[in-house]
């Protein structure tokens, strides 16, 4: 058949790739495998070939993916101290807005205590003022009272009394 004549065509690296779908293609079919006889030169030549296409790009690879790898990790470190000057920015500004909202409140409190003050002056005052209106009223009422009694005392004496007979 045709694939079985590729392996005499090509080169080594090819053989291989072929020999392996063949074996593959051998597994795969439901016809039991007789009598396979494989050189151990061969393969041993034809893994070393391989090897010696591939090995070079993988190890050059594998160097680019560890270079990747640690230049991740430092980008990664890196990013975890810009993240960690943002949180302390952040706090910084919710601290400075703590301060501002405490002065706020400290002035409302000043403000307050102000007016406490200005109430208890007031009230003060009126309390005197009461105090001296009570104490006028007492002493005008007492005024009354005593200017009703002369009064009363004026008219007892103005009313005639019967004279005593002798």
């Amino acid at each position: 058949s045709e694939i079985t004549d590729i392996p005499r065509r090509c080169s080594p690296k090819v053989n291989l790739l072929v020999g392996e779908r063949q074996a593959s293609l051998l597994l795969e079919s439901s016809a039991p495998v007789e009598n396979v006889f494989v050189d151990k030169k061969a393969v041993d030549k034809l893994t070393e070939g391989l090897l010696s296409h591939y090995l070079p790009d993988l190890q050059s690879s594998k160097r680019a993916l560890q270079e990747l790898t640690q230049n991740q990790l430092i980008l990664l470190d890196t990013l975890d101290q810009e993240v960690t000057k943002f949180r302390e920015c952040n706090a910084l500004l919710d601290l400075n807005s703590l301060f501002t909202e405490a002065k706020v409140y400290h002035n409302k409190l000043v403000n307050i205590r102000k007016e406490m003050i200005m109430l208890h002056e007031k009230t003060t005052k009126l309390k005197k003022r009461s105090l001296k209106l009570q104490q006028q009223k007492q002493k005008e009422a007492l005024e009354k009272e005593q200017q009703r009694e002369k009064e009363l005392e004026r008219e007892r004496q103005l009313i005639a009394k019967p004279a005593k007979r002798t």
